[in-house]
C-alpha cells in the first residue's frame, strides 16, 4: 500500500513534457506524466504512442509487476493474450493480470495508450511463443 506521506504532488500538463524514444520498445514514443518520481518509483504512468510501424511487433512477453492497466486513449491495438486475440479500441481499458504473458502484434498509426504500472522499474521478460501470432496490417 502506498504510503501517503511520502508521495509527492504532482501535475503535469501537455506542454511540461514531450514524447521520447528510449523507452521500452523502440517503435514507440513515451511521455513520462511525472508519477514515478512522485511515487518515488511505486508507480509509473505515460503515454505511449505509435513511431513506426509494427514489424515483428513486441514479441512474446510478460512483465514482473504487480499492477498494470493500458487505457487506449486513440487508435487501436491487437494483443494477445496467452491465446486470445484482443482487439483494444480507444475507450477500453485492459488490466493486465501480473505475469499474463502477451505480444501486441499490430497498431493503427495514430495509437495511444495510457500505461500505468507497479513497480516503476518493472522488468519485461521474453517468454516461449504461446502459439501462432496472425500477421500485423501495413501502414500506407
Amino acid at each position: 500500500m502506498l504510503d501517503r506521506t511520502s508521495t509527492l504532488f504532482s501535475h503535469v500538463k501537455p506542454t511540461d513534457t514531450d514524447f521520447q524514444g528510449g523507452g521500452l520498445r523502440d517503435f514507440f514514443l513515451y511521455r513520462d506524466l511525472g508519477v514515478a518520481a512522485a511515487t518515488h518509483g511505486k508507480v509509473v504512468a505515460h503515454l505511449v504512442k505509435a513511431n513506426l510501424p509494427p514489424e515483428g511487433g513486441t514479441g512474446w512477453h510478460r512483465h514482473e509487476a504487480d499492477f498494470q492497466i493500458v487505457i487506449m486513449t486513440q487508435g487501436w491495438a491487437k494483443f494477445m493474450y496467452e491465446d486470445q486475440v484482443t482487439l483494444v479500441q480507444a475507450g477500453d481499458v485492459v488490466h493486465q493480470r501480473p505475469g499474463i504473458r502477451h505480444y501486441l502484434f499490430d497498431y493503427s498509426p495514430d495509437m495511444e495508450y495510457l500505461e500505468i504500472v507497479s513497480p516503476a522499474d518493472f522488468k519485461s521478460i521474453d517468454v516461449e511463443p504461446v502459439c501462432e501470432v496472425p500477421p500485423s496490417t501495413p501502414w500506407p
